[in-house]
């Protein structure tokens, strides 16, 4: 049996490790995510379609999901905090890239870098915390580590639009380029040594893939974050057109679901350390709420803004909840499970996205919103199930790992 060593590799400052995990995550979503408030701008100076700029973003997810397993897998027996080190030297790389981009096509190959550094960053740095801290504080330096997520929409984004105002988008993925370097000097100063028994191989992403319990936890995955992502999409003209919400205050109130977003984290790291399966059912029945909520009493500024909030509690915690039932499925293929984990979350993303668009064109903004709440209550009826059951068990298939 293959298994990837968990054994604790403590720091004489552990946290300030966990604390460049976090920052590792925060550095390549908020690089994933940048474009989204330069679009325009980026179409605009490279003489092409906005429509075809937007495959800066969605080229990436997708490639993730495929780099993820690819990456792990590729790392063999290397030191972690070298594989991290490298992943983001590769990021500031490809920020620079992007910033020096002459053309679309330029832009495109740089943005495939992205890919790989989310789906390696994503896979290696999701499971440190029980490398890193002892067990009672696993759950918090969890929470940290995908607090990064949750912050990238909150701080990064935002920021990187008004750089990009402010200076032009070149100056945006410039300025990433040198967080990312700083944070990368951050990681060579406070991550130990992170040695693995083995390395992870074909044969244990067999394994893995009968492996029951992370099977449902990836189902999971795939429903709460499609369903978000079919909403959260078009969340400007959900809030512009059903909840009335001046396009003015746009920014203001999606800060208001980050800084939600960022409490949903950490209370779900918290609760998911103690009981998993019931914490991703709450999430789930939150996910559930927030649609239904909107075509019910949405159709205010109050109501909407209310609507967003509770939206934004419920969604944070979805990646760190879920990333503490992977780790439970598969203790001894953590490597392994979180390639599979962010695989399916990028896929979620991808699809979410895509099938989002074919109902707003198509049969309309309600049948969007009730079709979201179906997939959050498919989650939510599995969760229930599941948390009878006593899943997610610290349990593996004899191939898992």
């Amino acid at each position: 049996m293959t298994r990837i060593s968990v054994a604790p590799s403590f720091a004489p400052r552990p946290w300030l490790a966990v604390v460049a995990a976090g920052l590792a995550t925060f550095s390549v979503v908020t690089t994933e995510m940048l474009p989204v408030g330069l679009l325009s701008s980026i179409a605009e100076q490279l003489g092409t379609r906005t429509g075809t700029v937007g495959l800066t973003l969605s080229l990436p997810a997708l490639l993730a999901a495929l780099f993820a397993p690819i990456a792990v897998i590729g790392a063999g027996g290397i030191d972690r905090r070298w594989i991290l080190a490298g992943l983001l030297a590769l990021l500031v790389v490809t920020n620079l890239a992007s910033a020096l981009a002459v053309d679309i096509y330029w832009l495109l190959a740089a943005r495939v870098l992205v890919g790989f550094c989310m789906g390696g960053i994503w896979a290696i740095a999701g499971g440190l915390a029980a490398r890193l801290v002892p067990a009672e504080g696993v759950g918090l330096a969890t929470s940290i580590i995908f607090g990064g997520v949750a912050a990238a929409s909150v701080l990064g984004v935002p920021l990187g639009t008004w750089i990009g105002d402010l200076a032009g988008w070149r100056w945006a993925f410039a300025g990433m380029a040198l967080f990312s370097a700083a944070v990368l000097a951050l990681h060579l100063l406070a991550m130990p040594a992170l040695p693995v028994a083995s390395s992870p191989t074909l044969r244990q992403l067999r394994g893995q893939l009968g492996n029951r319990a992370l099977q449902a936890g990836l189902l999971l995955t795939l429903l709460l974050v499609g369903g978000h992502f079919m909403t959260f999409t078009f969340v400007r003209p959900l809030l512009v057109g059903v909840a009335g919400i001046d396009p003015r205050w746009m920014g203001a109130v999606l800060f208001g679901y980050g800084i939600a977003g960022i409490g949903g984290n950490f209370l779900s790291g918290t609760a998911a350390a103690r009981r998993t399966a019931p914490t991703v059912a709450a999430i789930a029945l939150g996910l559930l709420l927030t649609p239904v909520l909107f075509l019910t009493i949405g159709d205010t500024v109050t109501g909407g803004t209310a609507v967003l909030l509770v939206w934004g509690l419920a969604y944070g915690g979805v990646s760190v909840a879920l990333m503490t039932w992977v780790m439970r499925a598969a203790p001894h293929a953590v490597e392994m499970a979180s390639a599979l984990y962010v695989g399916v979350f990028n896929v979620g993303i991808a699809l979410g996205s895509w099938s989002g668009g074919q109902l707003m064109d198509g049969p309309g903004l309600s049948i969007m919103l009730w079709t979201s709440a179906g997939c959050a209550g498919a989650a939510l009826i599995l969760a229930a199930v599941l948390t009878a059951r006593g899943q997610p068990r610290r349990t593996e298939t004899t191939n898992a790992g």
